[in-house]
């Protein structure tokens, strides 16, 4: 098994987000979780309303049960929504949250970039970052 199998086993049956979708998530209380990197967010903006949480530490400060966690990550309910660059690592990413007991989990279909595209706005800082 290849890492597009394994792109393709997060993707299934769930749905990812359009910009549009993400707009709307926000508006009924989603939680936006920016994975990028510094170098990426430099280049790209920062995402509006996003909460910066490394890929490293992700499960840990979402996971509702973890001691880690970060304040917003009140339940098992909770509606998040993590960004990338491109849409594939945001993918593993909610597909890991899922398996830590987030079933609503998701991300944004082509990340920042079709964001961007959409003519939406970034933001120039500075990022609400999570350690």
């Amino acid at each position: 098994m290849g890492i597009d199998d394994v792109l393709a086993a997060s993707r299934a049956g769930v749905h990812r987000l359009t910009p549009q979708e993400l707009l709307a998530a926000v508006a009924r209380g989603a939680l936006v979780v920016d994975t990028r990197t510094e170098s990426h967010r430099r280049v790209q903006g920062e995402f509006p309303g996003a909460l910066v949480i490394d890929r490293t530490v992700l499960e840990w400060r979402l996971d509702p049960t973890s001691p880690w966690r970060i304040p917003e990550a009140t339940g098992p309910d909770l509606e998040v929504v993590v960004v990338c660059r491109h849409g594939y690592s945001s993918s593993l990413a909610a597909a890991s949250l899922r398996a830590v007991g987030l079933p609503r989990a998701t991300d944004l279909a082509g990340g920042v970039e079709a964001w961007t595209a959409a003519g939406l706005p970034m933001g120039s800082g500075p990022a609400d970052v999570r350690e």
